[in-house]
């Protein structure tokens, strides 16, 4: 929302319920319909244990640039670089509430840019093209759960997120059309996504319905069976197989992507299928299946491509 429209929202004067939690838990309670409710609680959890002890009980008008920095650098210095970027960005939200909200009349968080130490970034490992025959074998070969395996073998086929996998639930998989729709609350930018699946694909699932097709998740979790899979399960099996250090589950998406773009794939249609951020938010709700004939294509193609790189029964 903009300034422009702040003559719809009612004027408040500075009183005592204008402390920085009030205004926050405001805030929180105007912002979750657009959130999932994990990510509500996560960030009630995150106010409540980083910002609250300091300066919830504050008003929010006598909070300054140097009081929200002592409070980040508490969470900087024990190392939770993220954590204090994600509250420096969740202050700024709260504070930006209450200019619309006519409580205060400048943001103190805007003069904090830089201020804080930049996270590094660690890249997920992933496996090389040529490291991939040696892997379809020994995955080929793995002796564990035949659910884990399976889903090793469909994380592979259709390079969604790990999260994505692990939550998959039956009615979502569509075998006349040869998809697998993804509800927009389960992905990550909360966009219906569609996955077209390969034969290969479709013939794991197949395998897989003699195992679980009862159950509400593809991928149930071995001890609480209403439960999804946990995703140390998939790491695990990578690490029986040897892989601890040199691929993840999310990795696959790497290998994919630098596969298909080094086989000629254009980058928009890639793109798409890993579900990447769509910046444009109009454009967002309708492209849930652009690109879809190429991407049908592609996904078989890289079936086709795995199967021609393992090892022979």
């Amino acid at each position: 929302m903009t300034r422009a429209s702040a003559a719809t929202w009612p004027c408040h004067s500075l009183k005592a319920d204008n402390t920085f939690e009030a205004i926050a838990r405001e805030w929180h309670e105007h912002s979750r319909n657009k959130w999932s409710k994990i990510y509500a609680d996560d960030v009630t959890k995150r106010l409540e244990n980083h910002i609250f002890p300091k300066l919830g009980h504050r008003p929010l008008a006598d909070i300054s640039t140097t009081d929200i920095l002592d409070v980040l650098r508490v969470i900087e210095k024990s190392g939770a670089l993220d954590m204090a970027q994600r509250m420096m960005q969740t202050c700024g939200q709260v504070f930006s509430y209450a200019i619309i909200t006519r409580r205060i009349d400048r943001n103190p968080v805007t003069d904090l840019r830089g201020a804080l130490k930049t996270p590094v970034r660690k890249h997920h490992s992933y496996l090389k093209a040529d490291a991939l025959p040696e892997y379809l074998q020994k995955l080929e070969s793995y002796d564990g759960s035949i659910e884990t395996k399976l889903a090793l073998k469909f994380l592979l086929l259709t390079f969604v997120r790990t999260v994505e996998l692990r939550g998959a639930e039956w009615p979502e998989i569509n075998f006349d059309k040869a998809d697998w729709r993804i509800p927009a609350e389960r992905m990550k930018m909360k966009d219906l996504h569609i996955v077209p699946l390969s034969k290969q694909a479709l013939a794991v699932l197949e395998e897989l319905k003699k195992h679980t097709g009862n159950r509400k998740h593809l991928f149930p979790n071995q001890k609480n069976p209403a439960a999804f899979m946990s995703e140390n399960t998939m790491l695990f099996a990578l690490y029986r197989m040897g892989y601890h250090s040199k691929a993840t589950g999310h990795g696959f998406r790497a290998t994919a992507s630098t596969i298909l773009n080094e086989h000629g794939f254009h980058s928009d249609v890639i793109e798409r299928q890993l579900a990447h951020v769509e910046r444009n938010k109009v454009r967002a709700a309708y492209n849930h299946a652009e690109y879809l004939p190429e991407r049908r294509k592609m996904m078989q193609w890289w079936a086709d491509y795995l199967a021609g790189i393992a090892p022979k029964k």
